[in-house]
C-alpha cells in the first residue's frame, strides 16, 4: 500500500509538472472544467484587496489576472518558473494590446529590489507558497504595510453530483483533505491542517493575516490577506 501511495503521488505530481510546463496549452480548458467555468472569478475575488500601484503576480499562469490588474489601472509585473507559461502569458498580453513585465524565476529567489512592489498575490499556487523561503522572499520586495494577497481555493456550492465528482478529484490529487468546510470560530479553511501550519509561519516571517469567504453565485472562494509589517 505504502508503495503504491507513493507511486500515485509522483504521478500527479508529474501530471501538475506536464500541466504547468508541455501541456500549458491545455490549462485554461483544465481550469474550465474543474471549477465549472468558475476558475477566473475566483481569482478575481483578490481585486478588491489590492493595494497600491505596483503590483507582483507570483506563478502567473496564462496572464488573465495579469489582464485583470491592467484593466484596474495597475503597474503589474508577472513572475513564472515556467517558459510555456511565460510565451502563453506574452501572447494574451499582445493580444489585447497589453504591456506588464514578464520575468522568469523562482518566487524563493524574488530578482526585485527590496520594498519594490505595494502588493504581491498568487491565485490557487502550488506547494511552493508554504516554503519558508517564499514567504521571506515576499516578505522583502513588499514595503512596509504592503499585502501579500492569497486565493489558495474555490469551491462549488451548486452541482450536485458534478461538484461531488469534482470535489473528490481535489481529494485524489492532494488539493484538498475532504469535503470543503470552514471552521467560524477560526474563519479559516477547516479541512486542512496545511493551512493551519501555514498561517503561523506566515505570523512568525512578520505577516499579520486576515482570511476573507467570498461568496459567489453558485460557489465561492477563499482569499487570504497578509499584511506586511
Amino acid at each position: 500500500m505504502g508503495f503504491l501511495r507513493r507511486a500515485w503521488w509522483r504521478l500527479v505530481q508529474f501530471g501538475f509538472r506536464l500541466l504547468y510546463n508541455e501541456m500549458a496549452w491545455s490549462y485554461d480548458v483544465v481550469s474550465w472544467l474543474a471549477s465549472l467555468g468558475a476558475w477566473q472569478a475566483w481569482q478575481r475575488t483578490a481585486l478588491p484587496h489590492v493595494q497600491g500601484q505596483r503590483v507582483l503576480e507570483i506563478a502567473h499562469g496564462p496572464g488573465h489576472m495579469l489582464l485583470a490588474l491592467r484593466a484596474e489601472g495597475y503597474e503589474v509585473t508577472g513572475l513564472d518558473l515556467s517558459p510555456a507559461m511565460g510565451r502563453i502569458a506574452r501572447r494574451r498580453l499582445a493580444a489585447a494590446g497589453v504591456t506588464a513585465g514578464l520575468v522568469r524565476g523562482r518566487v524563493q529567489a524574488l530578482p526585485f529590489a527590496g520594498g519594490k512592489f505595494d502588493t504581491a498575490l498568487s491565485t490557487f499556487p502550488t506547494a511552493f507558497i508554504a516554503d519558508v523561503e517564499t514567504m521571506r522572499a515576499v516578505h522583502r520586495v513588499l514595503r512596509p504595510g504592503g499585502r501579500f494577497l492569497i486565493v489558495p481555493e474555490g469551491h462549488l456550492t451548486d452541482g450536485g453530483r458534478v461538484r461531488r465528482f469534482i470535489n473528490w478529484l481535489y481529494v485524489i490529487t492532494g488539493q484538498r483533505s475532504g469535503e470543503f468546510a470552514v471552521d467560524e470560530a477560526e474563519n479559516w479553511p477547516a479541512e486542512d491542517a496545511r493551512w493551519q501550519r501555514f498561517r503561523q509561519e506566515m505570523a512568525a516571517t512578520g505577516f499579520a493575516l486576515e482570511v476573507v469567504h467570498v461568496q459567489l453565485p453558485g460557489s465561492g472562494a477563499t482569499v487570504v490577506v497578509a499584511t506586511r509589517d
